[in-house]
């Protein structure tokens, strides 16, 4: 996939959902997987030319494995000519050797939104975009029905009272499949996920059953992505519809 079909796709999003006003400055929180990177692109391009202007910065939580290093993300970083900032923090250490966690993901999860949140606060940012795309958003739809017996998944817009920060995400539009096109495409420097449990959670569970589904069913996916959107659920019943 073309970058400039990545900008598309990101536009679309933004500008059904108004994800973006002029003066912000919005952090994207950088894992160094493929879809952060996407994002990284994706921002960086649409910042050149789309009509509010908008300031982004690269912020990565460092959990602390020892084996990661992110020289190629400032490298890259450097060369979009975006500021980066590297949080260290030992949630790493907390979870799997001092806790021992049996079930470490929604910990993990909250500890390092936290700490993106603290620093995105000192950065001065009031955005922060995520690069959950349309895999996603079905995906944690199926996995609330299942586990928790209940209809629910992230919105595109989210706003956080407590820190005063609203949660964007621009790729909401683009499937896993894209993504990797376009990563392949660009050679873009992918960090492989240190984490011992990836690849053993719920959502992968839920990803490869849905690729199933898909594979016997062509097209569900998109179609549980479009009944999402016209579902009425909470944080997407006030824009789509009114901004088609």
């Amino acid at each position: 996939m073309k970058l400039q079909q990545v900008l598309s796709f990101v536009r679309k999003a933004i500008d059904d959902y108004h994800m973006i006003e002029e003066g912000d400055k919005i952090a994207i929180g950088i894992s160094g997987g493929k879809d952060s990177l996407t994002l990284l692109y994706a921002l960086h391009g649409l910042k050149r030319f789309y009509p509010k202007k908008f300031e982004v910065h690269a912020v990565t939580v460092d959990l602390g494995f020892n084996n990661v290093k992110f020289e190629k993300i400032q490298e890259l970083c450097d060369e979009l000519q975006v500021p980066y900032t590297i949080v260290k923090t030992d949630i790493a250490k907390v979870i799997f050797d001092d806790r021992k966690e049996d079930n470490p993901c929604s910990l993990c999860a909250k500890m390092r939104k936290g700490a993106l949140n603290d620093a995105m606060k000192e950065l001065g940012c009031n955005k922060i975009a995520y690069a959950h795309h349309k895999d996603d958003v079905v995906e944690t739809m199926l996995m609330s029905l299942i586990f928790e017996g209940r209809l629910h998944t992230f919105s595109p817009v989210t706003y956080l009272d407590r820190m005063d920060l609203t949660v964007i995400r621009p790729l909401m539009y683009m499937s896993e499949v894209d993504v990797i096109g376009f990563v392949n495409k660009y050679e873009v420097p992918v960090i492989k996920s240190p984490c011992p449990v990836d690849g053993y959670t719920k959502r992968e569970y839920v990803k490869n059953l849905l690729k199933q589904l898909n594979k016997e069913n062509p097209g569900v996916k998109s179609r549980i992505f479009t009944a999402i959107q016209n579902g009425n659920l909470k944080g997407w019943e006030n824009y789509f519809g009114s901004h088609k």
